[in-house]
């Protein structure tokens, strides 16, 4: 039975527990302020044993699969109208089963899915993150100034790179600061990573030799071009936490927690003695007085996943923070509507609540190199090549990160060694490595299986968006979940800048493998894929698709002028003076970079405002 809040005032409560709302709540702990956090899902296992059987029992190993509610009733997808908390699933972006809304979670207008997902548990959806821990670029800050492009950023780089640097602390990246300096990226002085890079496997240094001398776009590359990647992972003890042992498994679980997670934050937050938790409690409306302050929070509690709804109540602060994510955050400030004194919902002046909804469109690509690399072991990806993420070009088309992957087939084709074993063994072809459909066994079974699995690599590109006011979060009219709340409506596309970003990652991938001399195994998109387009690459029309990132990006920017954006360089709402909003929803284009690094430096600079100001 969920916990219900000990008192009825508190300095500041705070919706959502995720990187940035855990971080929030470290600092106000630590600050000695009487902070309550609501969280919609479960809290975390006090180890991973269980998320960790769910994980091996599940026959879909998708990034949901560990975590709570379960994803399959009786065989079938959860309906997520009977979820008290729910979320989407990469399982329901398929076609016939991404406009359903007895299957897909959000309510999907298109014309195109949105393909990412998220977590509603204790520690939020950077549980099964990858750990990339990467700054955003200079340039990434003022898109209108430098390439006519978009909106400048309220703050610059240089505003934020202390920040970076507590951050990184914070979660603990492993990376070398040496390695990091490209595209005008630069660092406080003597600063180092708090702990050395994660050393770079055989596909990084095979990519490296491939691309030394290779020209893209203006850009020469050379095979210090492939830089290891900041992580929050342990190259060494740190934090009470383990080293990286190589499992290949960090999306969607760390067996061992050598990766960051929030649930390290959270336990710190709580020994503060300052910091209260509520879980299953779901945020429903946010109320204000006349002034235009927040005056009270309201939540519904249940006990079981879909079970009833078994509380409810509100509760004061003198500080709100909204801390749940770009689509579960607008959708509170849309459902807070104050029995009709406000409409259109909470810090809603400007319109801008819900729109410019982004991510980092991923095209990936696969094949086998002509001798071994020997995939699966450490981390799915330790380098990527990021000179790629800033020039000239981005007046005309998106920019684009490479990351490195280092566990073979497995996210390509979905399951591999699984499929290819199963091929080679029952006489099928859906990994594309046995046209003949031989069924193999003993000696030849062997031969073949290390033939390919020690050859299999692939390339992602994380395709920059550009913010669209078209691509939104809404309510639903029509749907709503277990707990009678409007479930998310979204309207999403991809706008001819990003549609070209991700046909010139296109061209670069077959440059790469060219070089590489690698057998291409990239398959065609489906006739029926609902993220498919076509689009000319090389002067030949071709059918290009995508998959979502997992970065969840704008729907409340920041901006300097309050009829253009939501919250100020602080994340604080231009309408209501006691209201924060904090994570990747406030920032106002998608840069180039993995979001995470940045909305927890973001989260620290405005947990320094809350500090500093007088809480009444």
């Amino acid at each position: 039975m969920p916990a219900k809040p000990r008192e009825l005032r508190y300095d500041a409560v705070i919706v959502g527990s995720g990187v940035a709302g855990a971080l929030v709540a470290k600092q106000l702990g630590l600050a000695g302020k009487k902070v309550l956090v609501l969280e919609a899902g479960p809290p975390a296992p006090t180890n991973l044993n269980e998320d960790m059987q769910r994980f091996y029992k599940a026959f879909a190993k998708v990034p949901e699969s560990p975590y709570s509610p379960e994803l399959f009733t009786n065989g079938k997808l959860t309906d997520p109208s009977t979820v008290n908390a729910g979320r989407p699933s990469v399982l329901t972006l398929k076609a016939g089963s991404w406009h359903d809304p007895h299957q897909s979670y959000l309510i999907q207008n298109g014309p195109r899915p949105f393909s990412s997902t998220y977590e509603r548990v204790g520690g939020g959806t950077s549980l099964h993150w990858l750990g990339t821990s990467l700054r955003l670029l200079p340039s990434d800050f003022r898109m209108q100034s430098k390439h006519q492009r978009f909106v400048d950023w309220p703050l610059s780089y240089d505003d934020l790179e202390p920040w970076y640097c507590r951050a990184e602390c914070e979660l603990g990246v492993s990376a070398n600061r040496e390695d990091q300096v490209y595209l005008d990226l630069t660092f406080s002085k003597n600063y180092e990573y708090p702990m050395p890079e994660i050393p770079k496997s055989l596909v990084d240094r095979a990519v490296a030799s491939a691309i030394d001398g290779m020209t893209v776009d203006g850009v020469v590359l050379n095979k210090n071009s492939v830089k290891s990647t900041p992580a929050a992972r342990n190259s060494q003890p740190f934090q009470s936490r383990r080293v990286c042992a190589g499992n290949t498994n960090c999306i969607p679980i760390c067996p061992i927690q050598a990766k960051y997670d929030p649930t390290v934050t959270l336990n710190t937050a709580q020994s503060t003695g300052h910091v209260e938790f509520c879980y299953q409690t779901v945020v429903s409306e946010l109320l204000i007085d006349n002034a235009g302050r927040i005056s009270q929070v309201k939540y519904l509690q249940y006990d079981e996943p879909t079970g009833p709804q078994t509380g409810s109540g509100s509760v004061s602060a003198a500080v709100v923070i909204v801390a749940a994510n770009a689509i579960e955050t607008p959708r509170l400030l849309l459902m807070s509507k104050n029995a009709g004194r406000t409409p259109d919902g909470l810090a809603n002046r400007s319109g801008m609540v819900g729109k410019n909804l982004m991510d980092h469109p991923f095209y990936v690509t696969w094949g086998l190199l002509p001798t071994p690399v020997y995939p699966y072991r450490g981390p799915l990806s330790t380098s990527g090549i990021e000179q790629l993420r800033d020039g000239p070009f981005r007046s005309d088309r998106a920019a684009y990160r490479v990351e490195i992957g280092n566990e073979g087939w497995n996210f390509a084709i979905g399951g591999d060694p699984n499929i290819t074993t199963l091929d080679l063994i029952n006489g099928l072809n859906n990994s594309q490595t046995n046209p003949g459909k031989e069924a193999m066994f003993g000696a030849n079974l062997v031969e073949h299986l290390n033939n390919i699995i020690t050859r299999q690599f692939r390339l992602g590109f994380l395709v920059e968006q550009s913010p669209e006011e078209t691509n939104r979060v809404e309510l639903s009219c029509d749907h709503v979940d277990h707990l009678r709340l409007p479930r998310p409506q979204i309207s999403y596309d991809l706008s001819d800048y990003t549609k070209a970003g991700v046909a010139a990652a296109k061209e670069t991938a077959d440059k790469i493998f060219d070089r590489l001399g690698a057998q291409k195994y990239t398959r065609d998109p489906d006739p029926d894929d609902p993220s498919a387009f076509d689009w000319p690459v090389n002067g030949k029309t071709t059918r290009l698709s995508y998959l979502g990132a997992g970065h969840i990006i704008g729907t409340y920017r920041m901006g300097t002028v309050s009829s253009q954006s939501v919250v100020n360089s602080d994340g604080r709402s231009w309408d209501h003076q006691n209201l924060f909003l904090i994570g990747s929803g406030v920032f106002p284009t998608s840069a180039t970079g993995n979001p995470t690094l940045t909305l927890a430096a973001l989260a620290l600079r405005t947990s320094e405002v809350i500090v500093k100001s007088d809480l009444k």
